[in-house]
């Protein structure tokens, strides 16, 4: 990984004292153009940031999670495929405003992420108002959230946030296998854990908001 120009693995302690030098400079530094700039938060093992940058070379790709052995996988591919617009960023999502500045992110996949059914840690959600918050921080004022996921509940927390918080819902779905079957990106692009979850019958839902500014 330390030897892969395309994944950037900062420490600590630099995004903790607001110092990460790539905040407000991925367009220039690490794609040299000023295309739009698309996150994938929990990308595991790279499939969706990967299949996305190949379909849309009009875009630029940031997979990000905190696993590197994961993350390997989906950065070999990018090598193997040619591609130079699609990045991965190691690090915990909790850390994510300390990476990108205002304005400098288009939209936000969330796939199949851990739905922290524990009541006790529910903050950890990934759709949880207080990471919205984080996002709303350095998403375009038209950018997306996406949310595409196996759980019921997850699903069904994310839309009750939603409406909490005054958002925009723009397309919401409990089975996209029976709904939302002419949408390519839904349909045609699977994680590991998507294939996994679908072939085990669990409906794969899907939301698509925009979060209410502040």
């Amino acid at each position: 990984m330390d030897t892969y120009e395309h994944v950037v693995q900062p420490k600590r302690d630099i995004l903790l004292s607001d110092e990460f030098e790539l905040k407000g400079n991925w367009g220039e530094t690490i794609f040299k153009n000023d295309k739009p700039i698309i996150l994938e938060l929990g990308c595991g093992r790279g499939e969706y940031s990967v299949a996305l940058a190949e379909r849309f070379p009009e875009n630029n790709y940031i997979g990000i999670d905190i696993k590197g052995s994961r993350m390997w996988q989906g950065a070999t591919a990018a090598i193997e495929k040619g591609l130079d617009n699609v990045a991965f960023l190691r690090i915990s999502i909790e850390h994510i405003e300390a990476c990108f500045a205002q304005n400098e992110i288009s939209e936000i996949w969330i796939t199949f992420p851990d739905p922290q059914i524990k009541y006790r840690r529910r903050s950890k959600r990934l759709t949880h108002p207080e990471f919205i918050s984080k996002y709303e921080k350095f998403l375009k004022p038209d950018g997306v959230i996406h949310l595409k996921t196996d759980s019921a509940f997850l699903h069904g927390f994310t839309l009750g946030v939603i409406e909490l918080e005054g958002h925009q819902v723009l397309d919401s779905t409990h089975n996209v296998y029976t709904s939302r079957t002419d949408n390519e990106l839904l349909m045609n692009i699977k994680t590991y854990y998507e294939q996994l979850f679908h072939s085990k019958g669990f409906p794969i839902t899907y939301i698509k908001f925009r979060p209410k500014r502040k």
